[in-house]
């Protein structure tokens, strides 16, 4: 809800309300004081927003899910680098069901501007490889395909991928 910069003024403030607290000797407190600063510093690098909108994903509610998406209104400057690749993912998932054009950039984007997890990245490339596969792009759906089954260490995402290849045979 608040600025990426607010979030940081604001534990920089605790913290030192904690350290006052620490001189005064009331010891508790500043350890309360510590642990409320934390969770400012948690949100800086965890959006509250995006992670409401990946527990309404959680639940298949993609209308709940782009309700709290458009809560964001400037992205570029309210989020940091990793939580834009996570914003365009979601998109990604959400106009994946709608339109394949707009969610083929919006994951080009997420892949540009980098998700932290390596189940992501595979998801956002097997998603890019079925939509280049539907529009007949079958060399650009076989390296996707390859570096998606590259980067699915926990073999989460081997039976999609095999369902992809044997539809790719048929092409």
């Amino acid at each position: 809800m608040f600025n990426k910069n607010i979030k940081l003024v604001i534990a920089a403030l605790i913290i030192g309300y904690a350290v006052y607290q620490f001189i005064e000797g009331n010891i508790g407190n500043g350890i309360a004081l510590i642990l409320l600063a934390s969770i400012f510093v948690f949100l800086y690098f965890r959006n509250e927003i995006i992670l409401m909108s990946f527990l309404k994903m959680r639940k298949q509610d993609l209308e709940g899910t782009e309700q709290w998406l458009t809560k964001i209104k400037n992205p570029e400057t309210s989020l940091v680098k990793k939580q834009q690749g996570y914003y365009n993912y979601l998109h990604g998932i959400i106009y994946s069901q709608r339109n394949l054009t707009q969610a083929e950039k919006y994951f080009k984007k997420a892949l540009k501007l980098g998700l932290n997890m390596d189940y992501d990245v595979a998801m956002a490339k097997l998603s890019l490889a079925g939509i280049a596969m539907q529009k007949r792009r079958k060399r650009e759906a076989t390296t996707l395909l390859q570096e998606a089954k590259k980067l699915d260490k926990n073999n989460m995402l081997t039976e999609q991928i095999k369902m992809m290849q044997q539809q790719m045979k048929k092409i």
